[in-house]
């Protein structure tokens, strides 16, 4: 069986964890008598304990049985796992046992009994037929449990039941018993249940049995003595209008709703309100002018004088009624009911007296409540009031009614209405410019909550602000809005400032649509600096990420050199080679913003040797997490032209594989290898075609070059003759593809016996020795299927001459691995790398 629920372990006082918190309070005398006092006695402890070796089966009929009712209630909580488990064994013993328990059980163990059968339901542990059969007249029989709550969580399992049972056992087991059960002389809990069964059971029936069997209970139950009941059934007439069709519905359903609302109960009415609002579009154009027209135009002239419940209810479904009377209004009724939404819309502000709360008294505040929730839903229904206005006419109708919702002294209105402001500022197209004030206002607004709804589309609202709606000139960005980033930064400290740092991160993230919208260096002077103080000062994690990738993107698309260079040497320095590991660390997750946002070039030019200089940190969690962040870095490389950087990279890797000594980040040096290795580089396809050209002896003409640089579409600067032979594009293969990718792999292999690291690294051969990668042999040289090293020095040339296959042999007139093409004489070079080769030579011959 499944663990108790948390109540049954609660009683479970053999667990160790519990003796243990109670000897760590031995010494506490103030609380050791409390605690004294709340432990369960032997002989409790005693009725408590079962047997372990009973199986689950017999178990759960041991504490139905005889257990008691918290063991019941986790029995029948855990009644689904045992369906599960041994579905026919639990339907034979188990379940008449748990049919005996809940006729005497109480509320908590009726509820566990409620979800239970509707999990049994939901996971279709057994056939809808056997279902039926054991737990149908179960869930029946408890449909009318004297709580409420308990009577309610039965009837939502019936219903979800109703939705799967065939037609013949909703007619035996439920439709036929509800003809009795929806009788005046039942209960009005009975009654109300029938009400919601026959709301569920309409979808299930043809529209035949529909009306020869349902509706005449329908009816009935519209003109019941109680007005609970009435209303209840009131509700259930759209699901029945939805199963009847449209013409039953205009000849049955619309008078009883007719009649219902014209009710002496206020309930009925509003329920009968609700309902004609959803069944709009089931009404042709007639019914709607001439029936339903005249009772919503009653309804709204009569709501002032009711319940401010019909209020709430009637400012909320405005947008609908808008909607579906759309086009039936006359002139003088269209700017009536334009009338009506203004003064629901001002609700209660003419009661504002500045009093303090504590002297107003409770019916005054309750109502005051009410009237903020109309207000609340007029600006919901806002942008479906524009609509019906026609956005042309929004300055005259509607502006100083948006103006009012913007400034309401409400925090909900004004929530409300920021939700809005997208959807106001799409209708009004154009005319967009005319609500610039009131983005300010919400921008400025004192409620956090408020920003936190209006930034939620802020790219898209200042966009239509900066065209226009539908311009496309962007010369003078916001020239009209001069408010708008003191308003930006203004709300950015707000959010700093207070302890709600998800809007914070929300807000930061949005900024990063700014390039779009304000120029460059407005950017630079009014938001770059603040993203760096984020980044460095910033005490929340998601925040200071979030910064860092708005300010990423701010470099992005900022085109002055300067600034860019400023920029950049801030990151390395402050960030990358900064005193705090916590400053290393975002310059890590900067490095990978970069590699998302830039080009790849961008990163290597600038960020890959400061990021990979990280190998040398002397904070684990720094060496770890760019250890994590290496894939990425190498997928930033392009072969033959960055070759020097993957020689880098190799070389810091094999640092860690070597030396590194936290077995935490070692494990993931390990693992990074693997995925290094396994990683394809991509090839500079005009590169390699040139040089494979050179190498067979026929050098390419500037036509032909210049033909390939164009196909391509990638810079002409890259290194010249670097000797690499790897496959082509698809397409352009040779016979000789699969020898040469041979020979990469063997000089790949080889190279590393021989390669002279760069002198700020070190010299490898100061190894740890091999216990410390015991059992860890992958090839570090290669980190790639493609990642091909050819060292054009001395020690290279040497070890070719003589141990590599003619085959395999480099070309007579060896090129330079210079970027610049020049070629280099190995006798004479002045490079810091010449000794380390040459002592690794040594090395070799002296040990053949």
């Amino acid at each position: 069986m499944h663990p108790p629920p948390p109540a049954a372990a609660a009683m479970d006082f053999s667990q160790n964890s519990l003796f243990g918190y109670m000897e760590d309070l031995q010494e506490l005398t103030i609380i050791e008598r409390p605690v004294r006092r709340s432990l369960k006695t032997p002989e409790e402890i005693e009725r408590l304990t079962v047997d372990e070796d009973l199986s689950d089966i017999e178990r759960a009929v041991y504490l139905l049985s005889a257990g008691q009712d918290i063991q019941g209630t986790s029995v029948i909580a855990n009644l689904p796992f045992l369906m599960r488990q041994n579905p026919a064994e639990t339907l034979r013993r188990v379940l008449p046992k748990v049919r005996e328990v809940l006729h005497v059980a109480g509320v908590e163990m009726q509820l566990t009994a409620a979800v239970s059968f509707l999990t049994i339901l939901q996971e279709e542990s057994v056939s809808i037929h056997t279902y039926a059969h054991a737990f149908l007249q179960v869930i029946l029989l408890h449909l009318e449990h004297r709580d409420a709550g308990v009577s309610n969580a039965w009837l939502e399992t019936l219903l979800s039941v109703i939705e799967v049972l065939p037609k013949e056992t909703l007619r035996h087991e439920i439709l036929n018993p509800l003809v009795s059960k929806a009788q005046l002389s039942q209960t009005v809990q009975s009654r109300l249940v029938s009400c919601k069964i026959l709301g569920k059971l309409t979808n299930k029936f043809d529209a035949h049995a529909i009306k020869r069997e349902i509706l005449p209970l329908v009816k009935s139950l519209c003109q019941d003595v109680e007005y609970e009941v009435r209303s209840c059934m009131c509700r259930q007439l759209e699901n029945i209008a939805q199963g009847i069709g449209t013409e039953l519905t205009k000849s049955v359903v619309l008078p009883e709703l007719i009649e219902l609302s014209r009710d002496e109960s206020s309930s009925v009415r509003l329920a009968a309100f609700e309902t004609l609002v959803n069944l709009l579009d089931v009404f042709d154009a007639d019914d709607r002018s001439q029936t339903i027209l005249p009772l919503v135009k009653s309804f709204c002239e009569k709501s002032f004088k009711a319940d401010e419940s019909i209020l709430i209810s009637l400012s909320f479904h405005l947008g609908k009624l808008c909607h579906g009377l759309y086009g039936i209004f006359t002139p003088d009724q269209h700017l009536r009911f334009l009338e009506f939404y203004k003064k629901l819309c001002t609700l209660g502000l003419q009661q504002e007296n500045g009093h303090n709360e504590n002297q107003i008294p409770p019916q005054i505040l309750e109502q005051e409540k009410k009237y903020i929730s109309v207000r609340k839903n007029c600006a919901y229904n806002f942008p479906a009031m524009i609509v019906f206005v026609d956005p042309k006419n929004f300055h005259m109708e509607l502006y100083s009614t948006f103006f009012c919702l913007c400034h309401d002294p409400e925090v909900p209105v004004r929530y409300t209405i920021a939700i809005c402001f997208y959807e106001v500022s799409k209708l009004l197209n154009s005319g967009v410019y005319l609500i610039h004030k009131e983005l300010i206002t919400l921008l400025q607004d004192e409620s956090l909550e408020v920003l936190d709804a209006l930034i939620d589309h802020l790219p898209e609202i200042l966009e239509l602000m900066s065209t226009g709606g539908e311009s496309s000139v962007q010369e003078n960005k916001l020239s009209s809005l001069p408010d708008l980033i003191p308003a930006l930064t203004a709300a950015e400290q707000r959010a700093a400032a207070s302890l709600k740092w998800r809007t914070h991160e929300k807000l930061l993230q949005k900024y990063a649509c700014l390039p779009h919208i304000i120029s460059s260096d407005q950017i630079y002077y009014r938001f770059l600096q603040r993203m760096f103080t984020i980044m460095m000062t910033n005490n929340v994690l998601p925040v200071q990420k979030a910064a860092s990738r708005t300010l990423c993107v701010f470099l992005r698309y900022n085109r002055k050199q300067e600034q860019r260079h400023e920029v950049i040497q801030k990151l390395i320095e402050q960030l990358g080679q900064g005193k705090s590991y916590w400053n290393r660390l975002r310059f890590l997750d900067t490095c990978e913003f970069i590699i998302e946002i830039f080009s790849k070039s961008f990163f290597c030019k600038y960020f890959f040797l400061p990021a990979i200089e990280l190998t040398h940190d002397p904070v684990a969690n720094v060496r770890m997490k760019l250890c994590c962040l290496l894939p990425k870095v190498k997928s930033t490389l392009k072969i033959p032209a960055d070759k020097h950087l993957l020689q880098q990279l190799e070389m810091c890797v094999r640092k860690l594989l070597c030396q590194e000594k936290d077995k935490d980040v070692l494990a993931i040096v390990k693992r990074t290898v693997l995925e290094l290795d396994r990683m394809e580089m991509s090839m500079d396809a005009e590169q390699l075609e040139k040089e494979k050209q050179q190498n067979d002896g026929r050098p390419m003409s500037d036509k032909t070059f210049e033909k390939k640089r164009r196909d391509t579409k990638t810079p002409t600067t890259l290194p010249k003759n670097i000797p690499i032979s790897v496959p082509g594009p698809s397409g352009t293969s040779t016979p000789s593809t699969s020898k040469e990718v041979k020979k990469s792999k063997l000089i790949r292999s080889q190279s590393f016996n021989n390669q002279a690291f760069h002198a700020k690294y070190g010299n490898l051969d100061k190894c740890p020795s091999k216990s410390s990668t015991a059992g860890y042999t992958p090839s570090v040289s290669g980190l790639g299927k493609t990642s091909v090293i050819s060292l054009t020095d001395d020690s290279f040339r040497t070890r070719n001459a003589s141990s590599t296959p003619t085959s395999f042999s480099p070309s007579p007139s060896l090129p330079s691995t210079s970027r610049t093409g020049s070629s280099v004489d190995p006798k004479s070079s002045g490079s810091k790398d010449t000794q380390p080769r040459k002592a690794t030579l040594k090395s070799r011959k002296s040990n053949p």
